[in-house]
């Protein structure tokens, strides 16, 4: 079992955040490292990790820069605040990469480990980054699980990541052979309010009709008589859900409607469509959030044949405290699943499972 050490502070300063989180870590902590902070440390990043890398006696580093960043039962937001997660892998059982900003460099990636095909990858993007669905998908193909976790960048500044340095643009992360053993779920942060819908009319992200009847008439049909009569509260409340075409458990991918017009009975989401497609209507609120992660933990936890080590999670912009409250949030969920585990991550301008870009998601990775 992998040895791990958890750091973690706030400050008035980024120096004072990661002093604090540094000495919490402590000297010869091992060979791979993860660390997050928020976005009021940006600017300063590179100072950071050249603290923790002498510091901490860790050479290589991954991670990114979030506008939220979280530890074990506990998430920080508009504060300078640093978490790191260390762990002292085999040398020869992982390898950094960066610099994938093409499906043909995603293919050319450096991502074997002493010589052999990767198993698993955790990941971090620039969600400027053209294609990212795309990219995810080609380097999914190049792990033998055909398994990517990770998030993109969320920043009011400075779309940063680590590799080893700090980076911008692209795709970056840590890919693993088959002798690190990890147990990854997800969880939706929405639950579906209507049937499955066939999408028979659009064109590019518009709903011309679903079933064949205009797709605003439906979508009033699905989301009931009160949210109808006051389409104002459908904002941040009701998505589109589409489904992903293969899944047995389910699985669809949260978009956002960006546009609703009544008199033509069209509705704009935010995703391209096509004919065939297939999608539902979803609500999101703190109830079916909440009850989707304690699913997600409990189906983990089943799953597990020996107590995690540590964990890495990575949750939407639009989830944490501001969803579910502030002190009983998911951080707190896997805590009182999972105990006092090392755990880190940062709130992500978009969630990366399998080898899909998500939304309004939570995604847990545990290394046993």
């Amino acid at each position: 079992m992998t040895e791990f050490r958890v750091g973690h502070a706030s400050g008035t300063d980024w120096r004072e955040a990661a002093s604090a989180c540094l000495a919490q870590i402590g000297p010869n902590a091992g060979t791979l490292g993860f660390l997050y902070v928020t976005d009021l440390v940006a600017d300063h990043l590179d100072e950071v990790l050249d603290m923790f890398k002498s510091g901490t006696g860790v050479a290589h580093w991954v991670g990114a820069v979030g506008i939220g960043v979280c530890v074990t039962g506990k998430e920080y937001h508009d504060q300078p605040a640093v978490v790191a997660l260390a762990g002292n892998f085999d040398v020869s059982s992982f390898r950094v990469f960066s610099g994938v900003t093409s499906e043909a460099a995603a293919g050319m990636a450096a991502m074997e480990c002493d010589g052999a095909a990767p198993n698993f990858a955790i990941v971090h993007a620039d969600p400027q980054t053209e294609k990212m669905e795309r990219l995810a998908m080609a380097l999914a193909k190049r792990v033998e699980s055909g398994f990517l976790v990770g998030g993109l960048v969320s920043s009011r500044s400075r779309n940063l990541h680590i590799a080893d340095k700090v980076v911008e643009g692209g795709v970056s992360g840590v890919a693993f052979s088959d002798s690190v053993i990890v147990a990854t779920r997800l969880t939706q942060g929405c639950t579906p309010i209507g049937p499955k819908r066939a999408v028979t009319g659009c064109q590019r992200n518009v709903l011309i009709t679903l079933d064949g009847k205009p797709a605003f008439d439906v979508f009033l049909e699905d989301i009931g008589e009160k949210l109808a009569g006051d389409l104002n509260r459908v904002g941040g409340h009701i998505f589109a859900g589409i489904s992903v075409p293969g899944s047995d458990t389910g699985d669809y991918l949260a978009r956002n409607l960006v546009g609703i017009d009544t008199q033509s009975k069209l509705i704009a989401i935010g995703d391209y469509l096509k004919k065939g497609d297939s999608l539902m209507f979803c609500r999101r609120d703190a109830k079916t959030a909440r009850d989707d992660m304690a699913r997600m933990l409990e189906s983990i936890k089943q799953g597990l044949y020996a107590k995690p080590s540590a964990g890495v999670y990575y949750s939407c912009l639009g989830r944490g405290e501001s969803l579910f409250g502030k002190g009983k949030g998911e951080l707190k969920m896997i805590q009182d699943v999972f105990g006092d585990i090392p755990l880190a991550g940062f709130f992500c301008n978009g969630e990366i499972s399998h080898n899909r870009l998500y939304g309004y998601t939570g995604v847990l990775t545990l290394f046993i």
